[in-house]
C-alpha cells in the first residue's frame, strides 16, 4: 500500500542544546541573521560565477556546445557527494561542515578565474559543485534547527536571502564589467565578502547533533530503503524544481523566439520570474503561518500550472510578463517548505533526510531544461511549456492527496 499521508511523520523533534531554547529573543534573532547570512554567501558566490560566465567562454575560446558540455561537471560534482553529504552533516554537525564546506566553495570559486584550459575549468566546476552540494544540505540542516527554535515556519525567509543574492551578484557582476576587472579579480573580491561574512557569523550558529538510536539486534545494512514520506516529498520537489529550472534556461528564449519581444524586453520574462520568486519566498513564511503547508503548496502548484499555460495560449508580451510573475510566485515556497517539513522527520536524522528529499528534487532541475530542449525540437517550445505546465497540477494534487486522506 502506498502511503498518501506522509505529513503525519513530520512532527519536530530537534534535539537541540537547551541553552537555546532559554536564549532571549534577541539571541534568536542573531542566529537567525547569521544563518541568512550564510544563504546568503552561497547565493553570491553561485550567482558571481554565473555573471562572469560569457566572458570565460570569450577568453578560453569555447563554442556553445563545449561551453555545455563544461558546464555538465557542475551538476555531476554535486551528484558525486550527495550519497555522502548527509552522513557526513550527521556525523560531525552541520555547523562545522557549513563553515567548511563554504569556505571551499569560495577557494573554488577564486580558482575558477584562474582557468586557463578546459581541463582546468572543467575540474574546477566539479568541486565547485562538490562544496556547493556540501554546503546546500548544511545551511539548510541549520534552517531546520533555526525553524525548530522560532517555534514557527522561517525556511522561506532563508531562501529568499538566496534569492537577494542571486540580484546582489548580478549587479555586482554589472559593476564589475564596468571597471574592466577579470573574472579573478571580480572573484577575489566577493571571496573575501563572503570570509568576512562567515568571520562575523560562524559563532551563531546551532550546535545541535542528531543521534538515531538503532533497534536493538537490529544489523546495520548498507543499504536502506528511504523513507516514502520523504519520496514523497522528493516528488513534489521534482516538479517545482523542473519548473524552477525550465524558468531560468528558458524564459528568456520563449520572450525572444515565442513572444518575439523587441531588444532589452528579452529579459523582462525572467527578471519578472525571478523578483516575483524572491518576494514570494520573503513573504512565503507568514502565507503558511496563517493558512498552513497544505493550503499554500497547493495553490502554488495551481499557480505553477496557470502561469505556463497562460504563456503558451497568450504569447504576448504583457501576458507572458503576468504569467512569469505568477510561475515565480508559484515556485517560491514549495522548496523552501518540502525542506522544511523534511528535516523534521522523526526517524532520519535532517542532514540524511534533506539529502534524499535533495536528490530526487535536484534531478527535477537537472533534466527539465533538456527534456525542454528536445521537446521543444520535435513539437516547438509552447508544447514543451505547456507539458511542464502538468507538473503545477501534479503538485496540487499529489497535497491535496496528503491531505485528504
Amino acid at each position: 500500500m502506498i502511503n498518501f499521508n506522509p505529513l503525519s511523520f513530520f512532527q519536530a523533534k530537534g534535539k537541540i542544546k537547551k541553552v537555546y531554547r532559554e536564549a532571549k529573543a534577541s539571541y534568536l534573532n542573531r542566529i537567525r541573521f547569521a544563518v541568512g547570512m550564510f544563504y546568503f554567501g552561497m547565493g553570491l558566490s553561485f550567482a558571481t560565477w554565473a555573471s562572469r560566465i560569457p566572458d570565460i567562454k570569450t577568453a578560453l575560446h569555447l563554442t556553445e556546445g563545449d561551453l555545455g558540455s563544461i558546464l555538465f561537471a557542475l551538476p555531476v560534482g554535486q551528484l558525486v557527494i550527495m550519497p555522502f553529504s548527509g552522513k557526513m552533516v550527521t556525523r560531525f554537525g552541520s555547523h562545522r561542515i557549513l563553515i567548511f564546506s563554504l569556505i571551499m566553495y569560495v577557494l573554488c570559486l577564486a580558482n575558477l578565474g584562474l582557468a586557463t584550459t578546459v581541463l582546468q575549468l572543467s575540474l574546477g566546476l566539479f568541486l565547485f559543485g562538490l562544496f556547493g552540494n556540501l554546503a546546500n544540505i548544511a545551511v539548510n540542516t541549520q534552517g531546520v534547527y533555526t525553524e525548530v527554535l522560532f517555534k514557527k515556519t522561517i525556511m522561506s525567509s532563508f531562501h529568499g536571502m538566496w534569492s537577494f543574492a542571486g540580484f546582489t551578484g548580478a549587479l555586482v557582476g554589472l559593476g564589475m564589467l564596468t571597471l574592466n576587472l577579470s573574472p579573478l579579480h571580480h572573484f577575489l573580491i566577493v571571496g573575501v565578502v563572503v570570509l568576512l561574512m562567515v568571520a562575523f557569523n560562524f559563532k551563531f550558529l546551532v550546535r545541535a547533533k542528531e543521534k538515531i538510536k538503532a533497534k536493538t539486534g537490529e544489523k546495520k545494512k548498507l543499504f536502506v530503503k528511504p523513507d516514502s514520506a520523504l519520496i514523497w516529498l522528493g516528488v513534489i520537489g521534482f516538479c517545482s524544481m523542473a519548473s524552477e529550472g525550465v524558468m531560468f534556461d528558458w524564459s528568456g528564449v520563449y520572450f525572444k523566439d515565442v513572444v518575439e519581444a523587441p531588444g532589452p524586453l528579452v529579459v523582462l520574462g525572467y527578471t519578472s520570474f525571478m523578483i516575483m520568486m524572491a518576494s514570494g519566498r520573503f513573504l512565503g513564511d507568514g502565507m503558511i503561518n496563517k493558512f498552513g503547508r497544505e493550503r499554500v503548496m497547493q495553490i502554488s502548484g495551481v499557480m505553477i500550472s496557470a502561469g505556463l499555460f497562460t504563456a503558451v495560449f497568450l504569447p504576448y508580451i504583457i501576458p507572458c510578463t503576468i504569467a512569469f510573475m505568477l510561475v515565480g510566485l508559484g515556485v517560491a515556497t514549495i522548496v523552501p517548505t518540502v525542506y522544511s517539513m523534511a528535516g523534521k522527520n522523526p526517524t532520519v536524522p535532517p542532514g540524511e533526510a534533506l539529502t534524499i528529499v535533495s536528490s530526487v528534487s535536484f534531478l527535477g532541475f537537472l533534466m527539465g531544461p533538456p527534456v525542454i530542449g528536445h521537446i521543444a525540437q520535435n513539437f516547438g517550445l509552447q508544447f514543451s511549456f505547456a507539458f511542464i505546465g502538468i507538473f503545477g497540477v501534479l503538485i496540487a494534487f499529489m497535497v491535496s492527496k496528503i491531505r485528504t486522506t
